[in-house]
């Protein structure tokens, strides 16, 4: 079950990329974050998610917002598919200790190994604001997400 708006968004610490360490906590006071779970890199359906999102990166990644992307993926597998995809934003790697990061928000698939499509936008101090699960073969809607932005 995925963690209900309004709750207090549970710290992580993962590496990016590039191997650097990202925080949640980081952002904290600064700006809000659309933190975007997603199954694997180099799937057709989160290939086109994570795609859009680039294509629309300004409405996303600017002074007021940071769009974390996370999935179950090693940090060479996500070195290596941002630079074929031309992905500028972070991918975080929720790799070992496997799912952690998607168990605290209540988006891992035991049974399949990796986190559903869970997206979650949180204000500048800490907190849910909007949230919404797809399962794995189920496409979110960037319009969804441009809405929540716009209301907080």
């Amino acid at each position: 079950m995925a963690i209900e708006v309004g709750t207090k968004a549970p710290d992580f610490e993962l590496k990016d990329n590039h191997g650097r360490v990202v925080r949640l906590s980081d952002f904290r006071g600064e700006k809000a974050v659309v933190l975007l779970f997603y199954p694997f890199a180099f799937t057709g359906v989160c290939t086109g998610e994570l795609c859009e999102l680039r294509d629309q990166l300004p409405r996303f990644q600017n002074d007021d917002v940071q769009l974390l992307a996370v999935s179950n993926d090693s940090v060479p597998t996500l070195r290596v598919f941002g630079e074929q995809e031309g992905l500028e934003y972070p991918l975080l790697s929720d790799f070992w200790p496997h799912g952690e990061a998607s168990r605290a928000y209540g988006v891992f698939d035991e049974e399949k190994g990796c986190a559903v499509r869970g997206t979650f936008v949180i204000d500048r101090d800490g907190i849910v604001r909007w949230s919404v699960v797809n399962g794995l073969p189920d496409a979110r809607d960037l319009n969804e997400y441009i809405k929540a932005l716009d209301s907080l």
